[in-house]
């Protein structure tokens, strides 16, 4: 007996209320951008600068004991954050020591680093330290730039290729949901300050390959309904196309949700801000590629027949 996520045949109208759908998504956009000025990004260590000491400890971590064991050595902007992760045994307490570079420094001295240890050591002495990452702030202003030139590279080459592959109004319309899912992606990350670094930025290029490949099978149902069906309005026709594809869609993303999932909850702290930037992508990505993309497609309007030029491609099934 097979388990069935959604019916096999479906007629749900996702397009009965597409324009409030699509207000509603730019306005999470917009508090997503306010969030990113008002709030900002919590940078991690590779796009601020700094020094972060991973601590390992038999004795339960104390965040006010730490702090206190470092306040004597005057290194300016100290973040200590004790680290859960349900696969840790029940001995084993971590915690991350973040240290900001002073202005004018590139680093935290290594001696400095040792003076840290040393003051932390008082806590306990058979403190470990597993895990010291150190980024200079020229390097870390460079990998700021790279990272908005690899998500802007991306979504440049994605409007090149579906414009090719389908048409203009597809392009535009796939490129409005990549950029929808990776905005809102770092909207949440301003308002829930997780921490923001390299492999963040690893994820929402993940995310727009996600997102890409969940609207290009739903934008070919959509060429091959619009040479099938002539006479229904191009509304019936995205619908009818969301629903053809919905099964797939939906299988695809439960089982990405359940596999990030589970490396959510025990594949420790390390990747947890991937996973849930992962996970969230997935949200989104399925959201948009419903909703966003073919809301644009919609207002934009495309032909028919793709054998025949046409040169009011684009206008001549507008809807009104």
């Amino acid at each position: 007996m097979r388990i069935r996520l959604v019916p096999e045949q479906t007629d749900w109208p996702f397009l009965a209320h597409s324009r409030t759908v699509f207000l509603g998504s730019i306005a999470a956009m917009v508090v997503s951008l306010l969030a990113l000025v008002v709030i900002g990004l919590n940078y991690g260590i590779d796009f601020r600068g700094g020094t972060s000491i991973r601590t390992q400890s038999m004795v339960p971590v104390d965040v006010g004991a730490y702090r206190q064991a470092v306040a004597p050595l005057d290194l300016g902007d100290v973040s200590i954050t004790e680290v859960f992760d349900p696969t840790f045994a029940a001995d084993q307490h971590v915690a991350v020591v973040r240290i900001a570079v002073q202005k004018g420094d590139e680093a935290i001295a290594v001696q400095r680093v040792r003076e840290v240890q040393d003051a932390l050591r008082v806590i306990d002495p058979a403190m470990t330290f597993p895990l010291v990452e150190s980024v200079g702030p020229k390097v870390s202003g460079e990998l700021v730039k790279k990272a908005i030139y690899a998500v802007l590279a991306a979504i440049g080459v994605v409007l090149f290729y579906i414009w090719v592959r389908f048409e203009w109004q597809f392009s535009l319309g796939a490129v409005a949901a990549l950029v929808h899912d990776v905005v809102l992606t770092i909207g949440v990350f301003c308002i829930l300050q997780i921490k923001f670094d390299l492999a963040i930025i690893a994820a929402l290029l993940t995310i727009v390959g996600y997102s890409l490949n969940d609207t290009v099978v739903v934008f070919d149902r959509v060429r091959e309904n619009l040479r099938k069906y002539k006479k229904p309005a191009l509304k019936d026709v995205l619908n009818r196309s969301l629903n053809d594809t919905l099964s797939r869609t939906v299988m695809t993303s439960v089982t990405t949700f359940l596999a990030l999932l589970a490396l959510f909850v025990f594949g420790g702290d390390v990747i947890r801000g991937f996973v849930f930037a992962m996970m969230w992508g997935v949200v989104v990505g399925t959201y948009s590629s419903i909703f966003v993309a073919s809301f644009v497609l919609l207002t934009l309007g495309v032909k028919r027949d793709w054998s025949k030029p046409d040169d009011k491609s684009g206008t001549k099934f507008m809807t009104k």
